[in-house]
């Protein structure tokens, strides 16, 4: 008797176990479903972002690539856009992340509506001005021998010509670099390991200008506001500037790309610390820009 009531126990405990152990794999598995289901899904809306992030980056080169002179929030704007597409390729793909990647988006949404309509505003502008400059010239050139007032109006418009004609730069940018002694050149933000630092600027593409050779000046201010490079004087009007260096160049009338160099002042490292750096061509400042040496 006593040994059929442990062989009933005994059953009844193994049945129980097997329930047991049928609906824990039974629970696994839909567990592991759900995570695959959502990590699919994650990864999806992730590259829904990413799309929208491409399609926003086109948005710009599109707008960029329209005028004959890059403007410089569109530039900077495009810019962004590309470090958050480059962060999220290899960021974690998380809910967290995730949300955090489209919060950025839209508020880089809103910036871009408001950037590009503010564009479109001042190409028209631009494209009246020109036309209006145009048609004040022809008048101009054709009554300027018969009266003094049309003299005057053709002076104003010979300075106008002249600082139209004058070289501009966008997309200007400096850093550290380390230089090796095969020459190839790594950027580095660490002051201590910067070799030169280099300044890199676009001239802008200008038909009124005159072609040939040309020349603009490099100024690099170091955080204790010590102008580097060659530090010799140049005046402009009644200004005189310190430059670094003296960046010269045969101009075609089309956009050009530069890069300069600027050492350290003897042996010394550089500071660390914020520097500025400025382009100046026959008439003065044309661009500013700030980078940082940690």
């Amino acid at each position: 008797m006593e040994n059929s009531k442990s062989g009933t126990g005994l059953k009844v405990a193994l049945g129980i176990a097997l329930v047991l152990f049928l609906g824990t794999a039974f629970y696994t598995m839909n567990l592991y479903q759900s995570s695959h289901k959502i990590q699919k899904d994650l990864t999806e809306q992730k590259q829904l972002v990413m799309n929208d992030l491409n399609a926003m980056a086109k948005q710009y080169d599109d707008a960029i690539s329209e005028n004959t002179v890059a403007n410089q929030n569109l530039v900077e704007a495009r810019a962004r856009i590309q470090g958050l597409i480059d962060s999220l390729k290899i960021s974690e793909t998380n809910v967290k992340s995730l949300w955090r990647y489209k919060q950025k988006y839209v508020s880089l949404q809103k910036e871009m509506n408001e950037l590009l309509a503010q564009n479109d505003s001042l190409r028209v502008q631009n494209s009246y001005l020109a036309t209006s400059l145009d048609s004040t010239r022809v008048r101009l050139e054709e009554r300027t021998m018969f009266t003094d007032s049309l003299l005057v109006q053709n002076t104003a418009l010979t300075e106008v010509m002249e600082d139209a004609s004058a070289l501009t730069t966008v997309g200007l940018k400096g850093f550290g670099v380390i230089e090796r002694t095969s020459g190839k050149l790594i950027p580095t933000e660490r002051a201590s390991r910067s070799d030169k630092i280099r300044v890199c600027f676009t001239v802008a593409k200008n038909k009124l200008a005159q072609a040939g050779d040309q020349e603009l000046y490099v100024q690099v201010i170091d955080p204790k506001n010590n102008t580097l490079g060659a530090n010799e004087q140049v005046m402009f009007g009644d200004t005189a500037i310190n430059y670094s260096i003296v960046s010269k160049f045969n101009y075609e009338n089309e956009s050009l790309d530069i890069c300069e160099f600027v050492a350290s002042k003897g042996d010394n490292d550089f500071e660390k610390g914020r520097y500025t750096v400025n382009v100046y061509n026959n008439k003065g400042l044309v661009s500013k820009s700030e980078f940082t040496l940690k």
